[in-house]
């Protein structure tokens, strides 16, 4: 079985790990779309599609996780044909891991099974919460794998947050 992961991965951290890790032992293959992936530079979007895509696959390779494939999906703000333009960027899937009630919605109206997942630690795993504390000098390492940790400090994605 093949399953479809979507995110937008603002930064790629452990509760995405943990899925991942998850669903690599439970699907044949993980197609992760990297959603809004035109976006970057900005408060809720600070990284690029290919620095996103950078912090996935080498936190999974070093994982020895290699049954996945990466997907740009570019927001196309039209909810009607929105699982169109992502069927339409994808190879066929049998499965959308999600626990976004609208993603949720929109692809069960097409007819596609949806499995919602265990959230691990919702609380400090999510992005929004990890730029913050990026943002306010907080301690973040310990939310995000250690390649993560390294590229942003590398790429000065910091700067980024902070203008």
């Amino acid at each position: 079985m093949i399953a479809l992961f979507i995110g937008r991965f603002q930064p790629f951290h452990n509760g995405h790990l943990h899925l991942i890790i998850h669903l690599s032992q439970t699907y044949n293959h993980i197609i992760i779309g990297i959603g809004s992936s035109q976006y970057s530079h900005t408060n809720e979007n600070p990284f690029t599609f290919e620095e996103r895509t950078h912090m996935i696959t080498t936190t999974l390779i070093n994982q020895k996780i290699s049954n996945f494939t990466i997907v740009a999906i570019p927001d196309l703000h039209d909810p009607p044909n929105w699982v169109n333009h992502v069927t339409s960027l994808t190879q066929p899937f049998d499965i959308v891991i999600t626990n976004n009630d609208f993603t949720t919605q929109l692809f069960k109206e097409k007819g596609y099974t949806v499995k919602h997942t265990p959230i691990f630690n919702r609380k400090e795993y999510s992005g929004h919460a990890i730029r913050q504390r990026i943002q306010e000098h907080l301690p973040w390492n310990h939310l995000v794998p250690k390649e993560v940790y390294t590229y942003i400090q590398q790429i000065h994605s910091k700067k980024r947050l902070n203008q």
